[in-house]
């Protein structure tokens, strides 16, 4: 099966608001998506019959460190009925200053693999998904401290008095 071309202009059209496209020079291209619009935007994309996007590949945070205070998630959207795929982006601010960690809607109740997708980036990234069936770690123990993919992080010097950094 031939890959197709996604129909881009369907999803700014349902979306004005909150959906913009980005056309990189190197030919790579992704839809912004406002955090609180990607629930909706992602529902519109599995059940809308031009675009009947039933798979997610991969969603992954991105930290742009302290001084950006920025943070994005990334998601990778396929078709296998239609052959086509897409990368949305959500920026986030990444609350250096408040502590606070950035969050956005979970897309769980969409494709059920973005329970464990989401928690990964919860547990390495900080970045919270609300209406999320089960957030907690998945990947480091449930009292481990901070996040490690973050830029900033601080490695533990002992955990449960076992030696982290050797």
């Amino acid at each position: 099966m031939q890959k197709a071309t996604f129909p881009q202009q369907l999803l700014l059209d349902a979306f004005p608001e909150t959906v913009t496209w980005h056309q990189a020079k190197e030919g790579n291209s992704w839809f912004w998506v406002e955090a609180s619009a990607i629930e909706q935007v992602c529902a519109f994309l599995k059940t809308n019959e031009t675009t009947r996007i039933d798979m997610l590949s991969s969603i992954a945070g991105v930290d742009y460190g302290a001084e950006a205070d920025k943070m994005e998630v990334v998601y990778h959207l396929y078709s296998i009925l239609k052959a086509h795929s897409l990368v949305l982006k959500v920026a986030l601010p990444r609350n250096t200053a408040t502590g606070i960690l950035p969050e956005l809607p979970s897309v769980s109740a969409v494709w059920k693999t973005a329970n464990w997708h989401e928690r990964e980036t919860y547990d390495l990234y900080g970045i919270k998904f609300t209406n999320h069936p089960d957030l907690r770690r998945i990947l480091l123990p449930a009292d481990w401290e901070g996040f490690p993919m973050r830029k900033d992080y601080q490695e533990q010097e002992n955990y449960h008095e076992i030696k982290v950094k050797f």
